[in-house]
């Protein structure tokens, strides 16, 4: 089995576009270990505030595979293609790590950039592999977290439930 982190994000009906592609992601993969949900200004346009949260699963399937799954979910909840990359979004998944490739792989880049440049990819990454190393500075990535300028962009966990349970709770201001 291969170990998949997926990054997800929405800033259109949020709430209800994250859960459809919880249940989507848990249909095609099983178990789901989930990060916190985080809310964040939007980054390279201005927009309502996204939701994002990393989620890790074990799978058997290519990068091809996956591509195809995370692409009709995206479109089974409205997602647009071909605007401007920074724009309002109803879901957004990405992957983010494929076991531990490192370079393109079927079009892909892993690890994705976006983990260490983004606090709303590392730090939920951080909190779901924390250990993990990332090939290009050598840290891990709750390293990376520590060490991360927080002033560079705000972000807040959210309560967030799904399937009657919490995900996630809002840390008191």
């Amino acid at each position: 089995m291969t170990c998949l982190t997926l990054g997800l994000g929405s800033n259109q009906q949020a709430h209800f576009h994250m859960r459809q592609a919880l249940d989507g992601l848990q249909h095609h993969f099983g178990d789901l270990l989930l990060s916190s949900v985080f809310e964040s200004e939007a980054v390279g346009f201005d927009g309502s505030n996204f939701l994002n949260m990393v989620v890790v699963c074990d799978t058997r399937l290519s990068l091809t595979g996956i591509n195809d799954i995370i692409k009709s979910l995206e479109d089974a909840n409205g997602r647009r293609r071909g605007g401007p990359r920074f724009a309002s979004r109803t879901l957004d998944i990405d992957i983010l790590t494929y076991d531990d490739l490192h370079g393109e792989y079927e079009g892909v880049v892993l690890p994705r950039p976006e983990i260490t440049a983004n606090a709303f990819v590392l730090w939920p990454m951080a909190q779901v592999c924390g250990s993990k190393v990332d090939p290009d500075s050598g840290l891990s990535y709750q390293q990376l977290w520590d060490a991360y300028d927080k002033s560079r962009q705000r972000l807040w966990p959210i309560d967030f439930e799904w399937q009657g349970r919490r995900v996630s709770r809002a840390t008191p201001a």
